[in-house]
């Protein structure tokens, strides 16, 4: 018998949490250099939860720009030349 989706329990949670458990929190003031050796784990200070920015998404829109650069130079005449055949379409269609 299988299991129903939702009550599946995934091995990581996918969106960013907001707090720390204990042993992440000793860990973070660790590497901050704020953790004195034999200090209790009860009472921790505050630890600011850093939000991690995926970056493949801005070098898919650099390498859309970069394209869009290179296309829009040789579109540019293009677009021009089709611009000045354009307008005089518009103008009998304005007329009618």
């Amino acid at each position: 018998m299988s299991i129903d989706k939702s009550l599946k329990r995934k091995s990581a949670i996918v969106r960013q949490r907001s707090v720390l458990n204990r042993e992440e929190r000793i860990k973070q003031l660790q590497s901050e250099e704020r953790w004195q050796e034999g200090r209790s784990p009860f009472g921790l200070p505050k630890v600011k939860v850093v939000k991690i920015v995926l970056k493949k998404a801005k070098k898919a829109k650099t390498e859309e720009a970069a394209e869009g650069a290179a296309g829009s130079a040789a579109g540019e005449t293009k677009s021009a030349a089709a611009g000045k055949a354009a307008a005089p379409a518009k103008e009998a269609a304005k007329k009618k």
